[in-house]
């Protein structure tokens, strides 16, 4: 009897490690596309090359090749940031041009703008008024138009975060739009008490919003983004995972003072290297008396030697 020995080729990959951002690059989702198509003898079902194409555009991240570069406040209130001193339309070019001096520093990444909207603004109480519907369509329907993408940041209050998470879910069917969560704000007292969320109610949130995208068959991955300036703000802090398949968690350094501050601010976040992907946020000075800001804000330049370099940049 001759014994004929078929070669097998393989590829060391780390299936237990998280997709993102191991698979940030290019080369790396090419190499794994490779591999995939070289196993000899074997021909996919229809289901699984289906299932094989819905994944490779869900593990292909927004941030594979881009910076994201976002004006944050309420459209409402001129008090509360820069998105509600403007129209829709002198945001978009004020934002284009900040986006061209970030453009022209980034190496060759791209620069996606983002509109932030604070969703859910918290009172004196502790109680939340939630931003009319028709004004946060319009901003919505404003992107989809011209290629901005949308975050809704709910400041939680007194309630709890991960039903606060919840309200938001339903503007995921718009494929522009992400979440994000503001632990400063999760009181009874605001401007008293800091608040806070815990690493468990953090993973808590991250399943339930994935679980959403794949039960109403939402394509590709949402952004979630969690504020911190205070290490109180995010309890058990290492706990936290980063690896859901459809959800990347966005860890921002927020936060008013001087560069020498922020950068202080910025390093204890990059101190959780279980939540990679960091944000960076800064604050204009509108001369709003009692309303803190950025003493010198700092360029762009400074901003992208911020090490880890942050992936989103907001503008408050």
């Amino acid at each position: 009897m001759v014994v004929f020995c078929i070669p097998v080729f393989a590829v060391s990959i780390n299936w237990d490690a998280p997709i993102f951002p191991q698979m940030l690059f290019s080369d790396a989702i090419n190499t794994w596309r490779r591999a995939e198509n070289s196993r000899p003898y074997w021909v996919s079902s229809r289901e699984e090359h289906e299932l094989a194409n819905r994944m490779a555009v869900n593990q292909i991240s927004l941030l594979l090749n881009t910076d994201i570069l976002a004006y944050y406040g309420h459209p409402s209130s001129r008090n509360m940031g820069i998105l509600g001193r403007y129209s829709i339309e002198e945001l978009d070019q004020k934002l284009t041009e900040l986006a061209a001096e970030y453009e022209a520093i980034s190496g060759g990444r791209k620069i996606q703008k983002a509109f932030y909207l604070i969703y859910g603004t918290v009172w004196p109480n502790g109680r939340i008024g939630i931003i009319n519907h028709d004004v946060l369509m319009r901003y919505i329907e404003y992107g989809l138009k011209n290629n901005i993408i949308i975050f809704i940041d709910h400041q939680i209050g007194r309630y709890d975060p991960i039903d606060s998470l919840k309200v938001m879910l339903p503007y995921l069917r718009y494929p522009n739009v992400h979440l994000a969560l503001d632990p400063e704000w999760r009181t009874n007292q605001p401007g008293v008490f800091l608040g806070h969320v815990t690493g468990e109610e953090m993973n808590i949130a991250q399943k339930v919003m994935e679980d959403y995208l794949i039960e109403h068959n939402l394509p590709g991955e949402r952004m979630l983004v969690i504020h911190q300036f205070n290490s109180i703000m995010i309890r058990d802090r290492p706990q936290i995972r980063s690896d859901f398949n459809r959800i990347r968690l966005i860890h921002c350094a927020d936060g008013i003072g001087a560069p020498a501050l922020k950068r202080n601010s910025y390093a204890y976040n990059a101190l959780a290297r279980n939540m990679p992907i960091k944000a960076f946020k800064l604050f204009y000075n509108f001369n709003i008396p009692g309303a803190g800001f950025d003493d010198p804000i700092m360029t762009p330049r400074e901003v992208y030697s911020l090490n880890p370099r942050p992936y989103i940049i907001m503008y408050q």
